[in-house]
């Protein structure tokens, strides 16, 4: 494509971003900003495989499509009934939630990536740790002590981002867990699932993932968040694509975001 890029060029700006092989990266991409490029998002898929080849590992969260999450805004005594009809989650099939982005779909079923059976923490994986990040994670506090999010702090892994919204850094729902904030804000959901036996309600139990663990003024304190620490100058910037790119180190941003609640965040 002449006005686009080709595969090539992505992998030589990821690397030039820093992105090394073996690195484990995270990745939030906004297909639109990095632009049209040879094979599209499995092109963008295969050139990230490529940066981090032979043995980083790219994570990517998936979220799952919920026709029916209205029901979790209605009384808990009656959200089974409700869920009657509802199609059950189904970790094979169902497709990737839309608003993550449409690479996170094309990520989910690309051959060769391990995705967890979790309709609410729900991540895929790629490459020589793919298994180890999103296996068994818990099925309540999914975000938290245990989870994908944590494995890839704990293997000193990377954030990516390439033109993605400010307010998209999942990585900042672990520090969430990790704030010593009071009353922070919990929410218990019914989810219609599709169990070794056929379709179950079960309920998921976990920090306030959708309005934020307290109320909190102005903009969304992720995307205030992330603006603050990319003013630190500790992330590496540049371009993919056509796309604003950033290099986040896991555990600085999560350390960085956690200092932030704590200081910031209060009923």
């Amino acid at each position: 494509m002449s006005a686009g890029h080709d595969v090539e060029a992505i992998v030589a700006g990821l690397v030039a971003l820093g992105v090394v092989p073996g690195d484990t990266v995270m990745v939030h991409a906004s297909l639109r900003a990095v632009g049209p490029g040879d094979g599209g998002a499995e092109g963008l898929i295969g050139a990230l495989d490529r940066a981090v080849a032979p043995s980083g590992t790219t994570l990517m969260v998936l979220g799952a499509e919920d026709e029916w999450a209205w029901v979790n805004d209605r009384p808990e005594q009656g959200r089974a009934a409700l869920l009657a009809e509802a199609k059950p989650f189904d970790a094979r099939t169902t497709p990737a939630e839309a608003d993550v982005g449409a690479l996170a779909e094309v990520f989910r079923t690309q051959p060769g990536t391990v995705v967890n059976e979790h309709p609410e923490g729900r991540f895929g994986a790629r490459g020589a740790a793919a298994d180890e990040l999103v296996a068994e994670p818990p099925w309540d506090d999914y975000y938290g002590p245990g989870s994908p999010l944590e494995r890839l702090v704990n293997r000193r892994g990377k954030v990516l981002r390439l033109g993605a919204d400010p307010d998209t850094v999942t990585l900042l729902h672990y520090a969430e867990y990790l704030a010593d904030v009071p009353d922070k804000r919990r929410v218990r959901r019914h989810r219609k699932v599709l169990g070794p036996s056929g379709p179950q309600i079960r309920t998921v139990e976990c920090l306030d993932d959708c309005n934020g663990i307290v109320d909190h003024p102005g903009e969304d304190y992720f995307a205030t968040i992330l603006t603050a620490y990319l003013r630190t100058g500790r992330a590496t910037t540049g371009t993919v694509g056509h796309a604003t790119a950033e290099l986040l180190d896991a555990a600085d941003l999560v350390s960085f975001a956690t200092d932030w609640m704590n200081a910031n965040l209060h009923r």
